[in-house]
């Protein structure tokens, strides 16, 4: 398949699956997202997507913050909600080549990835398994996904398998 129709048949996929897309509205600044976030379970540590983030890009340099979504630009609706994330952030990946982007908007993973961070472990694995399950069959939609506690990495299919394996190991040292 050609660029032209994976990029068509992602866009069918995304609009069909709203669950798993990114974003189709350009993300804000990275501020804070207005929610309140639930309290952390006596014993953990409260984190967000921003220092994930932070964590993240000093392990892999090629990461640039692309935006922070709040509750008013969630393309999914999630940001908040019982059993759904509570902060996220979208980033990209200067190591995937821009003649591979076409097509894409900001926010959208296959630009570099998105982090996002769950009250409990469980939401973060069942959102995690929800993405396996609807992209297994799909190839244009497939991505890296790597979940560390309450931490979910999402990560573009556009990178290489070892470019990918830099977040798998930048993920396994957050809290």
């Amino acid at each position: 398949m050609n660029r032209a129709t994976h990029a068509a048949a992602a866009v069918i996929t995304a609009a069909l699956l709203v669950g798993c897309s990114t974003s189709t509205s350009t993300p804000t600044a990275a501020t804070p997202n207005g929610q309140a976030t639930p309290a952390p379970a006596p014993g953990k540590a409260t984190a967000d997507a921003t220092s994930a983030f932070a964590a993240l890009s000093a392990a892999v340099p090629s990461a640039k913050l692309g935006g922070t979504v709040t509750a008013e630009n969630d393309p999914n609706h999630f940001l908040g909600r019982p059993h759904q994330y509570t902060s996220k952030i979208t980033f990209t990946d200067g190591r995937i080549p821009a003649g591979e982007t076409e097509g894409y908007q900001p926010g959208d993973v296959e630009l570099g990835g998105s982090i996002e961070v769950f009250q409990t472990e469980a939401d973060a694995k069942a959102r995690h398994d929800y993405i396996q399950a609807v992209t297994k069959g799909m190839p244009a939609l497939t991505e890296y996904d790597y979940l560390q506690g309450e931490t979910l990495i999402r990560v573009s299919r556009l990178l290489t398998p070892a470019q990918a394996t830099d977040y798998e190991k930048a993920a396994a040292h957050l809290p």
